[in-house]
């Protein structure tokens, strides 16, 4: 009786479908602790360039056994790190200026819907429509949390500048996903573009902390580093996983998996920075991932 029950099991761990799964609700823990990492250093800039090149170290090894990126390799890369590049600016403006709890779940919570419409128009992928009413399910819930406290006016938002940034960053997350989906799939394995994703992301990133922090990045390095490295070692999980479940299932499906981050990025939010969660903020979490399950089941 229990071989069979082993066996069943699996059976459903080697399905590509229950794999993908996994990793996408793996990579959003990792994502949501590499995020707060970043968030509890200070310097959210110098954060992001030693998580980026921590990154790069840890997996430049096995760049020695992955096949060599071919034309089409190269090609995706070059979309994918002018989008790469793209996000993580707007997401140290939209850390500098808000709550973790705040932007976080805008900036998650927005991308799957981005990443669908690209998704459609750019890889000919196609959405139940369950799937699109669980996506605009968790619209509807990040519009709950930018709201402003009591009945102020938009145009009066204490977060206004934390949120348009935050909008920004949804953008470029799905601008990245579709490039990464694309770039995973036309590689000769989705190990290659992965890796060598990793090797060349840091770049851009620590150029311009190079250049913005020139006078204090030493201390700020010496300060933060083992924050910094922990996000990068976070980050190397989490994103190495949910690329390659994008070779696995449709990119909008791994994009939603992975924004079901934004609940436990709440819960670290209060717990180890001291922000207030609320409960429109808890309510609006279960919202939204209400929404992304019901995509993810929608078929």
């Amino acid at each position: 009786m229990i071989w069979p029950r082993f066996a069943s099991v699996m059976r459903a761990v080697a399905d590509p479908a229950w794999l993908a799964i996994a990793l996408g609700l793996f990579s959003a823990l990792t994502l949501a602790f590499a995020n707060m990492a970043v968030k509890m250093g200070g310097d959210i800039l110098a954060g992001r360039a030693i998580l980026s090149s921590s990154a790069a170290l840890i997996v430049a090894p096995f760049a020695l056994v992955v096949p060599l990126p071919d034309t089409a390799t190269i090609e995706a890369l070059a979309w994918a790190i002018p989008a790469h590049f793209a996000y993580q600016l707007c997401l140290v403006r939209a850390f500098e200026r808000g709550d973790l709890s705040l932007v976080f779940p805008v900036m998650r919570g927005l991308a799957p819907l981005f990443t669908a419409i690209g998704g459609v128009w750019l890889l000919g992928e196609s959405l139940h429509p369950w799937g699109w009413a669980g996506l605009l399910l968790a619209t509807g819930a990040v519009i709950l949390f930018a709201l402003p406290a009591g009945r102020a006016p938009w145009r009066e938002h204490p977060d206004g500048r934390a949120l348009g940034w935050a909008l920004a960053t949804s953008v470029g997350i799905a601008l990245y996903n579709i490039a990464d989906a694309n770039g995973v799939r036309v590689a000769p394995q989705p190990w290659t573009y992965i890796v060598w994703l990793f090797l060349v992301d840091w770049v851009c990133i620590t150029f311009t902390a190079l250049a913005l922090r020139r006078r204090v990045l030493i201390g700020t390095v010496r300060a933060g580093w083992r924050l910094g490295v922990s996000a990068g070692a976070l980050s190397v999980l989490s994103f190495g996983g949910a690329l390659y479940a994008f070779s696995l299932i449709e990119a909008a499906k791994v994009a939603a998996l992975r924004e079901t981050s934004v609940v436990w990025a709440a819960l670290f939010g209060a717990r180890f920075l001291g922000e207030g969660a609320g409960r429109r903020r808890v309510i609006a979490a279960v919202v939204l991932v209400s929404g992304l399950v019901l995509l993810q089941v929608a078929g």
